[in-house]
């Protein structure tokens, strides 16, 4: 086939030359004729013939050029390139993030968690190297997931019941496609929406399975209903390619079959396109005849492995690619979850310690109210702690900068004063009327401490950033938190255990050294009073009222 158009392009160029040759000898004998009569009319003509002799040239070349690129098999391997060069850039993205996530891996404390993360990072990566193609098949228990399994592979993979809960865990089969160099593999998933602890244990294990496919294959039996709908939206707002098959046709009039698929259409019309919805009978019903004979028909698989097949052959490469890198991406977000949960854990001890110690200080030593806030809830130390578990290394000339800033927040919201009156209200049934106004102070430099260390939190988490709202917003979103029942109940009680109880032994042993002299030398030592007096200085001693 090759040697004939070789030929046919060598007899077709040597004609073309021939014509040119022709053409040249004849325009030369015109112009030594016309040169003899009329010399500047040659030379017109000549330039003439020269220019529309270039024009033929160019237009051959031009055309040459086209030809070459919609016929050369040269130029047919670079498109092929340049159509895959895109899988083999999310390839490398996909490896690029499995780095990180290792390095992210690292500063997990939890050790089960770690290794979890790393054999999943070792899972995509294998999955990367070997490049098979993952049709998962999902849906409710009763659709005839398996009877599509049975169809597509050609024979039986497992059982075939209309109950629910059927599948009980996912099972793989392997198919080879004509013309597909990679591996497909077949999942069974459990069905969803199934009774039971063991339903939804299986409908978890299907989600997973699912989040993990190249190519989704819905199957359902009837229109869409809303529990179906949500899983097929999430799914696909992950970017999952999905193709909605509407199985057991064949329990359907004509009629009926449009409805639905009409439906079907309209309903998933923004991710799911019309040719990916397919209507099928996998495992038709027996049909009686008039002659009372029981047949049963032949499955109705045909459309869907067409489809299956067209899609997996032009869009495979990019399906396995982009889930590789969904897969990487999904491993990245799940780590840096874990490590913001420790970050959070580390930051509540560090905000605990804080509070009580201002408290303590604070409810020993009474301060006026807006000098709380300088020396308890707004802590410089705790600020550049708090710093160094997000990465940001902080001085302590730093850390005091942000704790005023946020201490000015505090007091031009009102905090400060709401915070006093909500915990004297709080802590005036539970706290003897001599203790309240020190508990009060206290336990209000711990409350101020506990909202400045929540309020930094989330100034860290954000890379240094208060958000939009800036930091009126955050501060008043984490007063409103310790705001809550549940918080402020516990919160009292441990203020109670931590700040009220200490205070009251302290004043009780005060009020003991009070009205007990010292004694210097088997007499009784000088009150300030009598010190004063030097005439009463043999007088009995005076008992000293206590506060």
């Amino acid at each position: 086939m090759r040697f004939a158009r070789l030929l046919t392009l060598i007899v077709g160029i040597s004609f073309i030359l021939g014509l040119m040759l022709w053409l040249i000898n004849s325009l030369y004998r015109l112009y030594i004729q016309v040169s003899f009569t009329a010399p500047f009319l040659a030379n017109i003509l000549l330039i003439l013939l020269i220019i529309v002799l270039g024009l033929l040239i160019a237009a051959f070349i031009y055309y040459f050029n086209l030809f070459s690129l919609g016929k050369s098999p040269r130029n047919a391997r670079k498109r092929r390139r340049i159509t895959t060069r895109l899988p083999e850039q999310k390839a490398e993205a996909a490896q690029v993030n499995l780095q990180a996530v290792r390095q992210q891996v690292t500063q997990i404390q939890d050790r089960v968690s770690q290794e979890a993360l790393l054999a999943r990072s070792q899972a995509i990566e294998s999955t990367l190297n070997r490049g098979e193609l993952r049709v998962v098949v999902f849906g409710t228990g009763s659709a005839g997931k398996t009877s599509v399994v049975n169809s597509v592979l050609g024979e039986m993979v497992g059982e075939v019941n209309p109950s629910m809960g059927t599948t009980q865990v996912g099972e793989t089969y392997s198919l080879q496609l004509p013309g597909l160099n990679r591996q497909i593999l077949i999942t069974d998933t459990p069905g969803i929406l199934e009774a039971g602890v063991a339903g939804t244990q299986r409908e978890e294990l299907a989600r997973e399975l699912a989040t993990s496919a190249d190519l989704l294959l819905f199957v359902v039996d009837n229109d869409l209903r809303q529990s179906e709908y949500e899983p097929l939206g999430r799914l696909a707002q992950m970017g999952k390619r999905s193709l909605l098959i509407l199985n057991k046709c064949d329990l359907y009039t004509d009629r009926d079959r449009k409805t639905i698929l009409a439906r079907l259409r309209e309903v998933v019309r923004n991710f799911i396109a019309e040719a990916d919805i397919i209507a099928i009978s996998a495992n038709p019903q027996p049909a009686t005849l008039d002659t009372g004979e029981i047949v049963q028909p032949d499955p109705n698989i045909l459309p869907l492995i067409k489809r299956l097949a067209a899609v997996l052959r032009a869009e495979g490469e990019d399906l396995v690619a982009d889930n590789i890198l969904l897969q990487s991406q999904r491993l990245g977000d799940e780590a840096r979850r874990l490590i913001d949960k420790q970050r959070r854990r580390q930051a509540d001890k560090i905000i605990d310690r804080y509070q009580w110690i201002g408290a303590g200080v604070i409810a020993v030593t009474p301060v006026p109210v807006v000098d709380i806030l300088a020396t308890a809830a707004v802590n410089a130390q705790m600020v550049v702690e708090l710093g160094k578990i997000y990465g940001i290394d902080l001085d302590m000339e730093s850390g005091r900068e942000l704790a005023l800033s946020l201490g000015r927040t505090l007091v031009s919201l009102g905090i400060v004063k709401g915070a006093v009156q909500l915990l004297a209200t709080a802590l005036q049934f539970t706290v003897a009327t001599y203790l309240i106004g020190k508990a009060v102070q206290g336990v209000t430099a711990a409350y101020l401490t506990r909202i400045a260390g929540k309020s930094f939190v989330e100034y860290f988490r954000q890379d240094q950033d208060w958000g939009d709202g800036g930091m009126t917003e955050v501060v008043q979103r984490q007063f409103r938190l310790v705001q809550k029942e549940e918080f402020m109940k516990a919160f009292v009680k441990d203020a109670i255990a931590r700040v009220v109880e200490p205070l009251k032994e302290s004043l009780q042993e005060e009020e003991l050294e009070l009205e007990e002299p010292e004694i210097i030398q088997g007499e009784f030592a000088p009150l300030p009073q009598e010190q004063e007096d030097d005439d009463d200085w043999n007088a009995p001693p005076r008992r000293q009222d206590t506060w």
